[in-house]
């Protein structure tokens, strides 16, 4: 795998510690299937599957056909990404093209893994 294929970072980089059994609830949030929102679906399936392997469970919420999940759920933009587990809550707004920043925002990166 080349450090192109997880976003610039190389393979051998250590993985945190995250437990077998937990699974990571992710929703994205999206409009209709406009280039931004499935470049941050792909963008997000790939971090997970580099990850996360099997320990990932994305939902997607089109606010075209629910948009009354903007108001409920707080969303201003999109695509929005939440982590609603493990805690911390965090939210990622963008196509997630940032590779860092995605893995800082989900907390993967090996200096600040969540202790689970």
């Amino acid at each position: 795998m080349s450090p192109r294929d997880i976003g610039g970072y190389t393979a051998d980089v250590a993985q945190p510690a995250v437990s077998a059994d937990e699974t990571w609830q992710l929703r994205l949030y999206v409009t209709d299937r406009t280039p931004k929102c499935v470049r941050a679906l792909a963008n997000l399936q790939r971090v997970c599957t580099h990850w996360l392997p099997g320990r990932h469970h994305i939902e997607v919420v089109d606010l075209v056909e629910n948009p009354r999940r903007a108001a409920e759920d707080q969303i201003v933009a999109v695509p929005t990404l939440v982590k609603a587990y493990p805690p911390p809550v965090s939210v990622i707004v963008g196509d997630l093209s940032d590779a860092e920043r995605l893995l800082d925002g989900m907390q993967l990166r090996p200096g600040n893994s969540p202790t689970m």
